[in-house]
């Protein structure tokens, strides 16, 4: 079974403000459903003294990839650690979270961060960080190709995921020409974004280039059966792959927060404002 590619789109980089140099926001709906389980995915670059400063989180989760630079992350519980260029970073904010995010040193950092939600049975969970150091990633290859497994499976290299909502994510390298295809769950949602250069990609052979995001939607014809994204290189090609089964639930963002209800996201402002976000 083949996967098609449903749309592509493609967003601009924005100026900076005091956070970030620059941003590129990748994915800014506000209808969950159609993109269900992601929320949102952005690429920030930045260098002290911007950063997150101390800000809070419930309801959902964070997947963090340090392109380039070194990236200093504290919390509320008193945890910390420095995330280098490679290194993936499994938040779940749970109940609640406080944290910072950092530029470590006086480099530049260059970061993608996937929001993840979480069903409302998940969502008060404590709060906990999985920290996935670039040394210790699992890795496919084949002529012309390198799979890096953060999370899933390729050829003979997997890994689980950090995340505790089922995630796909790989950061797959190809070599012009070669061809590559990707296993993800026929009823799963998921997208790819192209970090560098062109290719086809699905069953429909869409063009893709940098900085597409190409997305493709569940089937219900084989709810069951593994399907293959099918990837060709036409110039030298790195990507990365992610995909979900959707949360089939009601969705209330309001800034840092995401819940099912209008009423748990008041709860929540109520709490950080009460100093109770994180209790529990």
């Amino acid at each position: 079974m083949e996967i098609a590619i449903d749309r592509v789109e493609r967003a601009p980089v924005h100026g900076g403000n005091g956070q970030v140099d620059a941003k590129r926001v990748l994915i800014s709906t506000a209808d969950f459903a159609s993109i269900s389980p992601f929320l949102r995915f952005s690429e920030d670059w930045f260098q002290a003294p911007g950063g997150f400063d101390t800000h809070p989180h419930r309801g959902m989760q964070t997947v963090t990839l340090v392109l380039e630079g070194a990236l200093h992350h504290r919390d509320h519980t008193g945890g910390e650690g420095v995330l280098q260029a490679g290194d993936v970073q499994w938040m779940t904010a749970g109940r609640g979270v406080l944290h910072s995010e950092k530029p470590w040193g006086a480099n530049p950092v260059h970061t993608l961060q996937l929001w993840l939600n979480l069903p409302s049975r998940l969502k008060m969970l404590p709060a906990r960080y999985t920290d996935q150091p670039f040394s210790g990633v699992p890795v496919h290859r084949e002529p012309g190709v390198e799979v890096k497994v953060f999370a899933g499976r390729a050829g003979e290299a997997e890994h689980q995921h950090g995340s505790d909502w089922p995630l796909i994510f790989l950061d797959i390298q190809l070599d012009r020409g070669a061809i590559y295809r990707a296993e993800v769950p026929a009823s799963w949602r998921g997208f790819l974004y192209v970090v560098d250069g062109e290719g086809l990609a699905g069953r429909n052979e869409i063009k893709v280039m940098a900085p597409d995001m190409v997305w493709f939607e569940p089937s219900s014809d084989a709810p069951e059966a593994v399907a293959n994204m099918t990837i060709t290189a036409s110039s030298s090609l790195r990507l990365l792959l992610f995909a979900g089964p959707p949360i089939d639930e009601p969705v209330v963002a309001y800034g840092p927060f995401v819940m099912t209800t209008a009423e748990e996201i008041q709860r929540a402002f109520d709490d950080f404002r009460h100093n109770r976000l994180t209790d529990g």
